[in-house]
């Protein structure tokens, strides 16, 4: 994406006031090219045999390779070459029948070898394409997200800037330096531009980020947790005048950190450069960082000359060759993707688009379909996972999955409910004690003595009392008002703390008065 717009003098910083987001997009139209990294959930880093295990102590999983100490020498990680290759045909690229590894060039205090080995102008994987869908007030559009290329390299360490009041090196006291991270296998995605999406352009951009999460997640190489950094993206936008045919110039807004966040950085992008065209000065072509309280970025540094990363066949590694037996074995063992998943599940759980829609919003269709498997119908483990459980993790501020619950527990209280042992209010007293810690489902029933109360012996007592204490209500019951019976089951169940049997209770009632 090259080329500015206008010939005015640069604005880097906060420059104009942005410019609002429909506004913008009558008179520009946006370009996007998003550039995700994926750490490899390999037990090895890249090179060496070094741990991978996120949280260790700073600095103790280290080695002479991953510290660049002199003598020593890397050694491919065959785990992620066939990572990097399943990812690739996952994706529809071709998968390179030849290509090597090389170092690119640049000093920074979290890079030992003060180069990173990666992958320049011959990748392992090429030309592929994502499949995403956006709602539209037409309804669901979908958009092909066309891939670059996929290729292999490693993380470097994390530094950290200590004393300064943003955690960011200007106005720090000192930085520190973890080389945990460095060496831990990366596959990169770059896309091809993104054209002709319009005002779905940030929409665009969190549906493919969420789509590439969840198939990388379906084949198992990673736990692409972006709190923690093991899937990062980096977020370029660029703005054109309508009817002009030559892309203005891009920014890059790197490591966003979140899908919400990858939505709301493109969006402000494009107002903030809408702003600075507006104002009638030109867009910088630079590094920006996403600010999470504000949801605008900062400038980081510019980019508008290219730097010379002096890249170089890495002498220290053989070149990867994939041969076409592999390959194919690998493309055979490729699990249900989620596109796929997502039509089948549509179609066995008889759901509309729209309830689909919901689930996958929602990140419960895994949820739900181990709930099935663990013997709960496909609408009530929907209905408790979107509705009671949804409501807790909100309250929890915790995602879906993180609610200490299993779907083997959530089916156990559907199987529960549907015996007749729980009513839903009872229910969810037992999902309560089990998110508490209580024990499973049984457990809290028996510890809490939730069980429903339906023999008539235990129940008598309790219709007996709520006549006597409703004449009212009783005398309309036997006037044949039977409607009035909702009173009196109400006070049952108020007795018996939710646990009667309603429908029994009321058969009880009717009995006791003459009304059936």
């Amino acid at each position: 994406m090259v080329g500015a717009v206008t010939s005015s003098p640069a604005t880097s910083g906060d420059g104009p006031a942005p410019v609002a987001f429909d506004d913008a997009m009558r008179s520009y139209e946006p370009v996007l090219g998003l550039e995700t990294h994926v750490e490899l959930g390999t037990d090895s880093k890249m090179f060496c045999s070094c741990a991978t295990a996120f949280g260790a102590g700073p600095n103790t999983q280290v080695c002479p390779v991953c510290l660049a100490l002199p003598g020593s020498l890397p050694v491919v990680n065959a785990t992620a070459v066939e990572s990097a290759i399943r990812l690739g045909l996952a994706l529809n690229c071709s998968v390179a029948s030849w290509c090597r590894f090389a170092r690119k060039n640049y000093y920074y205090p979290d890079m030992p070898k003060n180069y990173q080995i990666s992958q320049y102008d011959e990748p392992l994987c090429t030309d592929g394409y994502l499949d995403v869908t956006v709602d539209t007030p037409e309804g669901p559009r979908e958009i092909r997200v066309e891939i670059e290329r996929v290729h292999m390299e490693e993380d470097t360490g994390k530094t950290a800037h200590v004393g300064g009041a943003t955690g960011r090196i200007h106005g720090a006291e000192y930085s520190i330096v973890d080389y945990n991270r460095a060496g831990i296998p990366l596959l990169e995605i770059v896309t091809k531009p993104i054209e002709h999406t319009g005002d779905l352009a940030p929409q665009v951009a969190r549906a493919y980020v969420t789509e590439l999460r969840d198939l990388v997640r379906s084949l198992g190489i990673s736990d692409v947790r972006m709190e923690e950094g093991s899937l990062r993206c980096d977020v370029n936008v660029s703005l054109m005048p309508r009817g002009a045919d030559e892309w203005g110039t891009r920014s890059e807004t790197k490591n966003v950190n979140s899908l919400r966040s990858v939505e709301r950085a493109v969006r402000s992008e494009i107002e903030r450069q809408a702003g600075v065209l507006g104002a009638g000065e030109r867009v910088v072509q630079e590094t920006r960082h996403f600010q999470e309280n504000t949801g605008r970025s900062v400038s980081g540094r510019s980019k508008e000359e290219a730097q010379d990363y002096r890249y170089f066949p890495d002498p220290d590694l053989v070149p990867v060759a994939p041969g076409a037996e592999w390959v194919e074995r690998l493309r055979a063992g490729l699990p249900e993707l989620p596109a796929a998943r997502r039509a089948r599940i549509k179609a066995e759980w008889n759901l509309s688009d729209e309830e689909l829609r919901d689930l996958a919003n929602a990140e419960a269709i895994d949820l739900v379909a181990a709930t099935v498997e663990a013997g709960s119908s496909p609408d009530d483990a929907r209905k408790w996972w979107l509705n009671e459980l949804s409501r807790r993790a909100t309250e929890s501020e915790v995602e879906l999955a993180a609610l200490a619950i299993t779907p083997e527990q959530v089916a156990r209280v559907i199987a529960l409910v549907s015996e007749g042992t729980l009513t839903n209010k009872l229910a969810r007293q037992v999902v309560e004690g089990v998110l508490a810690g209580e024990g499973g489902p049984d457990e809290v029933v028996e510890a809490r003595g939730l069980k429903v109360v339906s023999d008539d012996s235990a129940l008598g007592a309790a219709v007996d009392r709520a006549i006597a204490d409703n004449p009212d209500a009783a005398d309309k019951v036997r006037g044949g008002k039977v409607a009035a019976a909702g009173a009196l089951v109400g006070a049952v169940m108020k007795a018996t703390r939710g646990q009667a049997d309603a429908g029994r209770a009321r058969e009880l009632i009717l009995e006791r008065l003459g009304a059936r």
